[in-house]
């Protein structure tokens, strides 16, 4: 049974900021995922799944909006504890996410428990679920993408600074623009392979664009030069706390390795500012206003990605960052129910 094709990446129209926001996240997951606010119809689960493909792993799971605490961090078994001597998991959303991305559709509507529970996982990259003094615990390294509509509520402050990066979709798009979405929407309809085919190459340049940037990272420095330029804007921005610091320094890496340098330039600072500061800025209320530029709608984009050099291996999830080290998130959650 194959895999019902997805819009390429590559072939989405216009949504410049965000591709790029997730183009950074693909190359460094430790940015911690990306936080897409607009309204519907703006194609941020087309553009959400698309990053799975420049992932090492390409899995895409989604935490359903009903979903209970059980579905999201898996179940213990304690009759197979008791008879067999060792606790039975059955793998929850969570688990299955692990190296791939874990997208959370109208996250500012999931429960606080959930949501709590979802970011402080992501944070550590380890789920343990305990249960009777037994417990599971498993590796949940995952891109965290969640997309909400403002209209509909807001994330407490707390968790949105817990998204690295935050984008906002919104305006009109351009008529021509809307034509050539359209046009492409149409012909990924009538023919999701032919369609995926046709974009395969700029899809593959794209990926290996990526890839090179990841590999090329760790060579990079996180410069005292770059982060007292950072310290000095998270300041003047009167930005809460030290996360945005590390995340616009780390994203400024990773631009840095997108577009091929061998250091952090005031360009690359410049490019991810908007993306690290506009939802920790203590007047969020005004940058929401501010979308950034050239959001599109329902449809992908043309992304012509330079072409790098082809190379292997896996995507270094690497340390975490100090701050959001832990060594899990415990949660005790019911045991199956006794077999009739």
């Amino acid at each position: 049974m194959t895999d019902t094709p997805h819009f390429p990446l590559s072939a989405v129209v216009g949504a410049d900021d965000l591709k790029l926001a997730l183009y950074l996240t693909a190359i460094d997951p430790k940015i911690g995922g990306v936080l897409i606010e607009g309204p519907r119809g703006m194609a941020k689960s087309t553009l959400a799944r698309g990053l799975a493909d420049l992932l090492a792993s390409g899995q895409f799971v989604t935490l359903p909006l009903g979903a209970t605490e059980e579905r999201l961090v898996g179940t213990l078994d304690l009759d197979a504890a008791l008879g067999e001597g060792r606790a039975q998991f059955s793998p929850g959303v969570l688990a299955k996410a692990d190296g791939g991305v874990l997208y959370v559709d109208e996250v500012n509507l999931l429960p606080d428990h959930l949501v709590d529970l979802l970011l402080d996982v992501a944070a550590s990259g380890i789920n343990v679920v305990e249960r009777d003094g037994i417990s599971h615990r498993h590796s949940a390294k995952f891109v965290l993408i969640g997309t909400m509509n403002p209209e509909e509520g807001e994330l407490r402050p707390q968790l949105l600074d817990r998204f690295g990066l935050n984008i906002a979709l919104g305006g009109h798009t351009a008529p021509a623009e809307r034509g050539q979405i359209i046009r492409r929407r149409l012909d990924f309809d009538s023919d999701p392979q032919g369609f995926c085919a046709e974009w395969e190459s700029a899809q593959a340049s794209l990926r290996e664009r990526c890839q090179h940037a990841r590999n090329a990272l760790a060579s990079i420095p996180l410069d005292d030069q770059a982060l007292a330029l950072i310290t000095e804007r998270c300041f003047a921005a009167g930005v809460d706390g030290l996360r945005a610091d590390l995340v616009w320094l780390r994203a400024a890496r990773a631009h840095a390795a997108w577009r091929g340098a061998n250091a952090i330039a005031e360009e690359d600072i410049d490019a991810v500012a908007e993306f690290a500061l506009r939802h920790r800025r203590r007047e969020h209320s005004t940058a929401a206003s501010q979308p950034s530029h050239a959001p599109q709608h329902s449809a992908p984009q043309h992304s012509a990605p330079q072409h790098a050099n082809p190379s292997e291996g896996q995507g270094q999830w690497g340390e975490l960052p100090a701050q959001a080290l832990a060594t899990g998130v415990r949660r005790e959650v019911p045991s199956w129910p006794k077999k009739p």
